[in-house]
């Protein structure tokens, strides 16, 4: 492990009191624990996307207010929906938000997570998918947008101003922003597919497949499998890999009230989600010497370049810039924790 940063699923309520931040305070406290993480050292702020439902939705206003604010850390999603997404538009945001954040950018995308919505993005206009999933209408519009941010034509020119045959691509064109893209897989075969397309790795925070192994076991097959495929398709840069976990270190008699109840949870589950038969990661709580010791035997964190930490965002800045910054003092550095300060975030070589 690199990097770590923060991985927030940005719920709100309707504002009656702490634990129950209404879309402003929700919005405003983002903004609050990205700046305090910026000058811990953290490495990285994601936030999850969601439509219909009272969480983070649209990214980019959020992004750009905190890049703007913000010095080292990089800004991100984990993930974009990509089935609710017009290609080229999103292509257009992202190249000016990158150049806006100094090339801070980290944008997981993928096919999306369940939802409570039925075939939601049809209601955005996105019609066609033969899938119930929208998997088939997701990959389709990733190719395009794909295509679009490495500067390939998208469109014929008014041949009143150019001529016949001209034609003309997204603007701004930001050279590099493809390896600043990640899809966000949840399973192996679909790392081993982002691998082959050349995008980095975002393993999601559960897989929707289970085959007896430990939930760090199977993302760390998925990440090698990744590896591997990028590999052999020759890409000409180092990807960089991510894997997510909740973590919740106890340093003092406040922890322990607050978060010693969650160590009931400390073990992998196994249920159905959307259909599939899926892992669910466990969740880590105790004494820093005791999760450096877990981290340490958990074969995907050691394996990924960066650690997600999911955070309890509707709980407010302080307690979660608590938690970051008793992981960055007592957890990470035993871990192989390289601070912001150290500069951008890169990836392990392919060897």
């Amino acid at each position: 492990m690199k990097a770590f940063g923060f991985l927030s699923f940005g719920h709100y309520g309707t504002g009656r009191g702490p634990g129950d931040p209404d879309a402003k305070q929700s919005l405003k406290d983002a903004v609050e624990i990205a700046e305090g993480a910026d000058e811990i050292g953290v490495n990285g702020a994601y936030f999850r996307v969601h439509h219909f439902a009272r969480q983070a939705a649209s990214p980019v206003p959020l992004l750009s207010t905190i890049a703007a604010r913000t010095k080292r850390i990089e800004v991100g999603t984990g993930v974009i929906d990509m089935r609710y997404e017009n290609p080229l538009y999103l292509a257009e945001e992202l190249a000016q938000l990158d150049l806006l954040a100094d090339q801070r950018l980290a944008i997981g995308i993928s096919r999306g997570s369940p939802e409570q919505a039925d075939r939601g993005w049809e209601a955005f206009g996105y019609t066609g998918s033969s899938d119930p999933r929208g998997a088939d209408l997701a990959r389709d519009k990733f190719d395009t947008f794909l295509r679009a941010i490495k500067g390939e034509t998208m469109v014929d020119a008014d041949p009143k101003q150019f001529g016949m045959g001209s034609r003309l691509r997204i603007e701004p064109f930001v050279p590099d922003l493809a390896q600043r893209i990640w899809w966000g897989a949840g399973t192996r075969e679909t790392a081993e597919w982002a691998g082959r397309v050349g995008v980095n790795l975002m393993s999601s925070t559960l897989l929707t497949e289970a085959t007896g192994v430990s939930f760090g076991d199977l993302q760390a097959e998925q990440l090698e499998r990744y590896r591997t495929a990028f590999a052999e398709a020759g890409h000409l840069f180092t990807p960089r890999t991510s894997v997510s976990r909740s973590i919740f270190p106890i340093v003092d008699a406040d922890d322990q009230a607050m978060f010693g109840q969650l160590r009931r949870e400390g073990r992998d589950q196994v249920g159905v989600i959307d259909g599939f038969t899926s892992t669910f990661g466990k969740t880590y709580v105790g004494e820093p010497d005791e999760l450096i010791a877990e981290l340490r035997a958990d074969a995907a964190v050691m394996s990924a370049d960066t650690l997600m930490l999911t955070i309890p965002s509707q709980m407010g800045p302080e307690l979660n810039l608590h938690l970051l910054s008793s992981f960055a003092e007592h957890v990470a550095p035993a871990l192989g924790w390289q601070p912001n300060t150290e500069g951008p975030v890169t990836g392990y070589p392919l060897v």
